[in-house]
């Protein structure tokens, strides 16, 4: 009778699933203090928007109360958010900005 070989190892390959990180909306706020030139301007210089949709967006922004700036992993949103304040805050403007789990109403 043999014994079996205890030096023997069985592998064990696991595999993973990777998911695609969940994607965050930074939302422009309305407010009636921010000039309509300034929001152009962040749109195009840190969401790199052309001209033509930065106007679009700024106009949603004004009738319905709230635009979409871009569409991002959750610390690119957050930091975005962050620069695009403190840049409004040093320029004297109360432009308010959020980031928002993607697929919410």
């Amino acid at each position: 009778m043999t014994r079996p070989d205890s030096s023997a190892k069985t592998q064990t390959l696991e595999r993973t699933q990777t998911q695609k990180p969940r994607l965050w909306r930074v939302l422009l706020l309305n407010d009636d203090y921010t000039p309509m030139d300034f929001v152009v301007d962040v749109l195009v210089g840190h969401f790199r928007r052309s001209e033509a949709e930065a106007q679009v967006i700024m106009l949603a922004v004004h009738h319905k109360g709230q635009g979409v700036a871009g569409i991002y992993t959750r610390d690119i949103a957050e930091s975005k958010v962050t620069q695009v304040t403190g840049e409004a805050r040093a320029a004297g403007y109360p432009l308010r900005l959020l980031a928002e789990p993607e697929g919410n109403a």
